[in-house]
């Protein structure tokens, strides 16, 4: 009998220490909140600004973890993949993460040959997606999506600030009417350069811009000297080139060779953002060239934003270069950053208070329920999705680009005029190898 007791003892101990050991992962996993992260961290994109941004999102996560979590009480627990610069990589992952993983939040997203197939797939299955950097209009226009979300800007804007731009300064920079300026455009067949391309086109025409060339090409073409040939014959004034990274590095080396000549190249964000990389190839050969993406936040006038979001991009530009050792700071950290700390910081919290938790339709609710005016993150521009029901469903309406010029060895801001921290060159001086 006292052997049975003790037994019984025993088992009635494992039991409540198992119990007792149940009880905390509960409550751990109760007080954490796994998010999906999806960026190509190895591959051509990876260089193109995908593990900027992936940097910048981290940065978000610890800052957010920092200060106790979500509404300073859920810890966010990152589930990080590589989609490799592959789109069935990304769409692999994805699947892994929502089926094993058991996450209900993807975030992240570099290329958008990869955010229209994640975002049809993840729809589908009525899990959120976070759209951090992909700039694809095709992701949502007319496709009525109610889990995916992207406050990021979207291919149409890059056409319509590269024709703005052009028609305001034709007059007084090049001396010609809008009607004279022969423009060509020049694009990576994926998602991404053909949406560029095709806004650059549609607004062009809009201000009677002449469109003389629109060339695609595949970005791991081993050669692109037809594509520069072409433009030769073209005698282009603007080029407007949609590329990421190697695919860029090769034109611009063969553009030389051959002799092109041009006025001025805008670039549309990807690898003409990372002017580290492109001036240790290039040198002062890039020097001049405009480039249209969201804003770097560094190069804002913080008293023109909401009250504590200098401090934040301080903060943010700090660890970047802390964790990189870079000198610039490239447009992808902060997208990176700034879609991931909304998500934190304006969405998440909303979800558990207002609709009681951490699910899909509790933060689709919380998403539509963000109204963020101008200069209140950390890009400038301000927060408000289109409701579902909308051509545009799911897209952040507030969403802004700039056209930056790279001078010397730093970027300016040189459009909209209202925010510009420079008078634009235009069109390149006599000294560049490249100036018509």
């Amino acid at each position: 009998m006292p052997t049975s007791r003790r037994t019984l003892l025993k088992t009635s101990a494992a039991a409540a220490a198992a119990f007792s050991l149940d009880w905390t992962r509960a409550q751990a996993q109760a007080e954490t909140v796994r998010i999906g992260v999806i960026y190509d961290l190895t591959g051509p994109f990876a260089a193109g600004g995908s593990v900027a941004s992936s940097i910048g999102t981290q940065i978000a996560i610890d800052l957010v973890n920092e200060k106790g979590g979500i509404g300073g009480k859920y810890k966010i627990a990152p589930v990080n993949v590589d989609s490799q610069s592959k789109p069935d990589v990304a769409i692999n992952e994805a699947n892994r993460l929502i089926d094993q993983e058991k996450v209900d939040i993807l975030n992240g997203v570099f290329a958008s040959s990869h955010a229209v197939p994640l975002a049809a797939k993840v729809e589908q299955q009525k899990r959120i997606l976070w759209i951090t950097t992909a700039v694809s209009t095709a992701v949502f226009k007319d496709k009525n999506l109610q889990y995916v979300f992207r406050a990021q800007i979207h291919s149409d804007q890059y056409g319509q600030a590269f024709a703005s731009f052009i028609n305001e300064h034709a007059k007084a920079k090049l001396h010609m009417e809008p009607k004279d300026v022969k423009v060509a455009l020049i694009h990576e067949d994926g998602p991404y350069g053909v949406g560029v391309a095709a806004a650059d086109e549609a607004f062009a025409k809009e201000v009677g811009l002449q469109v003389v060339l629109k060339e695609g090409y595949s970005a791991s073409a081993p050669d692109l000297s037809v594509l520069v040939t072409k433009l030769k014959r073209a005698k282009a004034d603007v080029i407007s080139h949609a590329g990421y990274n190697p695919d860029i590095t090769l034109f611009l080396r063969q553009a030389r060779e051959s002799g092109l000549k041009f006025k001025m190249l805008f670039g549309a964000g990807a690898g003409y953002s990372q002017l580290d990389k492109l001036r240790a190839t290039f040198g002062a050969d890039i020097d001049n060239f405009c480039n249209i993406d969201p804003v770097p936040a560094q190069l804002l006038d913080p008293a023109k934003l909401a009250p504590g979001i200098g401090d934040l991009t301080k903060t943010m530009v700090a660890r970047y270069r802390e964790k990189t050792n870079a000198t610039e700071v490239p447009p992808h950290c902060s997208m990176g950053f700034n879609q991931t700390w909304i998500l934190l910081n304006n969405v998440l919290p909303v979800a558990k208070e207002k609709y009681g938790g951490f699910d899909p339709e509790a933060i689709r609710k919380a998403a539509l329920d963000v109204d963020i005016p101008a200069g209140g993150t950390i890009q400038g521009y301000g927060v408000k999705f289109y409701p579902p029901g909308t051509p545009l469903s799911g897209q952040n309406e507030r969403s802004t680009p700039v056209v930056m010029q790279n001078a010397g060895e730093r970027i300016t801001v040189v459009w909209p005029t209202s925010i510009r921290t420079q008078d634009p060159v235009f069109p390149l001086p006599k000294g560049s190898v490249y100036a018509a």
